[in-house]
């Protein structure tokens, strides 16, 4: 006998916001399966206004409110018994934020919690890590967004410290990031990495997941040091146009990608990682499976 329910993610990000909708098939005897039955993303870059000007523009709002009613409608469409959204590093900062939740609430009915760098880590960390971390190996798990980066050191199958710096890739756009963070970030990945011999990055969000559908390797494959410092030399030898014309980026990745490939890098040199594990997750698919599981 097989039960499908319905679940759904909503993450408000720095660069984009995206809805997703999983089918989480139950089989008596077997663990659930979560499959992807529909994923919509909308390049709202509300970082820009958020780091810039310190609060989400009229004409964004508008476009979030927008954005908002046609996740709603969505979401009736496919019938979802429960849905979490989350905002994450620019509503974090952006000083009328309470003020956009609650007209959201108001016009879309849609219920946003912002939360803390800490949390956000913890939810994609509770995804399907556990499949890949090889119990006598040690994982330096990056995930790059818009506003932060998050780091968690993962050894023998446990979380060993997770930290979040406000290095993300719209920020590095608007050169906000400065040398003193770049700072922190080596020495905390220098400092937790130290006592181990051999260090494997995992690393989670758009710009990553793009990288690695370029290489046209298999999913369970890691791309290697030079092949991303090869990449991250071609980027940078086109001009944006080029990115979008030749590559058949989106233009709101064609400008972060080389800033988030700068932080993979920069995190695989620290850490001393030749190998980087691209697996499919990030936080939308750790809500679903927190909600699934009764986390949150």
């Amino acid at each position: 006998m097989i039960n499908i329910r319905k679940f759904a993610a909503i993450d408000i990000g720095s660069n984009a916001m995206r809805l997703l909708i999983s089918n989480v098939v139950e089989q008596e005897g077997k663990e659930p399966q979560f499959n992807k039955s529909s994923l919509v993303r909308v390049p709202i870059r509300l970082g820009q206004d958020a780091f810039t000007v310190g609060e989400i523009s009229p004409e964004n709002i508008d476009r979030m409110v927008d954005a908002m009613k046609a996740f709603n409608l969505l979401m009736k469409v496919h019938k979802v018994e429960r849905y979490m959204a989350f905002a994450t590093s620019a509503m974090r900062e952006a000083y009328n934020a309470k003020e956009v939740v609650a007209l959201i609430k108001k016009k879309a009915d849609i219920k946003i919690e912002i939360i803390d760098g800490k949390k956000e880590a913890a939810i994609i960390a509770s995804t399907d890590l556990h499949h890949l971390l090889k119990t006598d190996e040690t994982y330096l798990f990056v995930d790059v967004g818009g506003g932060s980066t998050e780091f968690t050191l993962f050894s023998d199958g446990k979380m060993i410290s997770s930290r979040s710096f406000k290095a993300g890739t719209v920020r590095l756009l608007n050169n906000m990031v400065h040398d003193v963070v770049w700072d922190e970030i080596e020495k905390w990945i220098k400092t937790n990495t130290a006592d181990y011999d051999e260090v494997t990055l995992i690393g989670s969000g758009g710009n990553i997941n793009k990288l690695f559908k370029m290489s046209g390797k298999q999913q369970e494959k890691p791309l290697s040091y030079i092949y991303i410092n090869s990449q991250y030399a071609f980027l940078n030898s086109l001009t944006y146009e080029q990115r979008i014309a030749e590559l058949g980026l989106n233009s709101d990745r064609a400008d972060v990608i080389i800033h988030a490939t700068r932080i993979y890098l920069n995190a695989m040199k620290w850490s001393g990682a030749r190998q980087i594990y691209v697996p499919k997750i990030g936080l939308s698919d750790g809500i679903v499976k927190a909600m699934y599981y009764g986390k949150i």
